[in-house]
């Protein structure tokens, strides 16, 4: 919990900083970059959390598998070096992201399916998605072949379930009652 406010904090001080040097999309090009490679590489994610490795490894080995980032980007890297916190690193980028997305009025939805989204229907989800929310909404397809059918929308802390296991679950628990 601690680490995450941390990284929040982190987050909006980079972002501040980004949006009055002008950069802030640069930097947020360079945060999902960091975020996405952090998800993908055990390896990383262990070396960064581990305790025995010296602060100095550390910056050496990020900086050889990010070569081309913002002055901004690597400044955060000594800033969370010098505090003992570049174990949060990912979690500073993925809130950056979120962030600077909601700077932009930008907003992700989720559609939870049986099946992936065929891009009639991605088209339709996102019309209405924008007319609920009025933001640019951008669709993230999550296939969970668990809920047998229909979708589950999730727009920041809104959920709208519509799935055939949903309905199914309801129709449990009237029966179970009667």
């Amino acid at each position: 919990m601690a680490g995450t406010r941390a990284a929040i904090r982190y987050a909006k001080a980079v972002l501040s900083l980004a949006l009055s040097e002008k950069r802030a999309e640069a930097v947020d090009k360079d945060m999902k970059a960091i975020a996405s490679t952090i998800a993908k590489s055990d390896e990383l994610s262990s070396m960064l959390n581990n305790a025995v490795v010296k602060s100095d490894t550390k910056k050496t080995a990020l900086l050889a598998i990010f070569p081309k980032l913002n002055s901004i980007t690597t400044g955060l890297f000594d800033v969370l070096i010098s505090n003992k916190r570049i174990d949060i690193l990912n979690d500073v980028a993925v809130n950056y992201s979120t962030l600077f997305d909601a700077h932009n009025g930008k907003e992700t939805a989720q559609v939870t399916t049986a099946v992936p989204l065929t891009a009639a229907l991605e088209s339709k989800v996102l019309a209405k998605v924008k007319e609920l929310t009025n933001k640019k909404v951008e669709l993230e397809n999550i296939v969970d072949e668990s809920i047998i059918g229909g979708f589950i929308l999730r727009v920041g802390d809104k959920q709208y379930d519509a799935s055939i296991s949903n309905n199914l679950n309801k129709l449990k628990r009237e029966f179970t009652l009667n």
